[in-house]
């Protein structure tokens, strides 16, 4: 008898609401000057939905493309994924271990170096101190800084920083990557190494999410395509079909 797969990452009927105050007051002396008026409770507060009721599963060896115009939602799903945000509403169930690169610098300390912040991250992933000395060496090699690698992060450019980023997620050898858009920046010679380290990775077993705005990246890459509008998923499916999707929802919303 043969077992059925089951999802690595299954997201169920996920709903993200942000509360804004548009009139909070800016400062301590503020907001006692309004409590003492009786107003300070008393404030309209707007609720703004990012996510609603957004749905689907990605199973183990997929690569998976996520693509939408600004402000659709692709990065607070990606924190709802990785965890750093908890759902308003519905479900996220991940059986694996996620090696995030969603934000250029995150999880990295400033003031400590790179050869530093590589424990640093490593330990923010899950991942001990033998397994993480294993792959230090790959990890310095591949991110091609050499001896800038005792620089404080402080003192790094952006390029510098997501070559060291993608290259701890790369070598910790997670079940999952998942990427956001962050492999924009640098230069094209380590672009097109980040992507064959991707590709190697993929054809390894592992899981790949990508957030593009390049619809061709994900057509040519990629193995199955989600493209979200306002807050809802409105397509999932051929990654052929969803990059010409992507590209006329883009087209129509210039012409407006």
């Amino acid at each position: 008898m043969m077992h059925q797969l089951e999802p690595i990452i299954s997201v169920k009927n996920l709903e993200k609401h942000f509360i804004y105050w548009p009139e909070r007051p800016n400062n301590l002396k503020s907001f006692l000057i309004e409590a003492m008026k009786g107003k300070a409770f008393k404030r309209n507060h707007t609720t703004i939905s990012v996510l609603d009721g957004v749905s689907f599963d990605i199973m183990p060896g997929e690569f998976v493309g996520i693509m939408g115009r600004n402000g659709v939602g692709k990065s607070t799903l990606m924190r709802l994924i990785t965890g750093i945000y908890e759902p308003s509403a519905g479900s996220i169930d991940v059986k694996g271990r996620i090696a995030p690169l969603i934000a250029l610098g995150a999880g990295f300390n400033p003031e400590l170096s790179g050869y530093e912040n590589i424990s640093l991250n490593a330990a923010i992933l899950g991942f001990g101190k033998y397994k993480t000395e294993e792959a230090l060496q790959s990890i310095i090699d591949f991110s091609e800084l050499e001896e800038k690698i005792h620089m404080p992060i402080k003192n790094y450019s952006s390029g510098m920083t997501v070559r060291l980023g993608f290259s701890i997620a790369a070598h910790m050898d997670s079940e999952i990557l998942l990427l956001d858009e962050v492999l924009g920046v640098g230069d094209e010679g380590f672009k097109k190494k980040s992507m064959d380290k991707i590709f190697e990775m993929h054809n390894a077993g592992k899981t790949i999410i990508l957030v593009s705005h390049a619809p061709d990246t994900v057509r040519q890459h990629c193995t199955r395509a989600i493209v979200l509008d306002k807050g809802k998923k409105i397509f999932d499916g051929s990654q052929v079909e969803g990059s010409d999707l992507y590209k006329s929802l883009f087209s129509a919303s210039k012409k407006k």
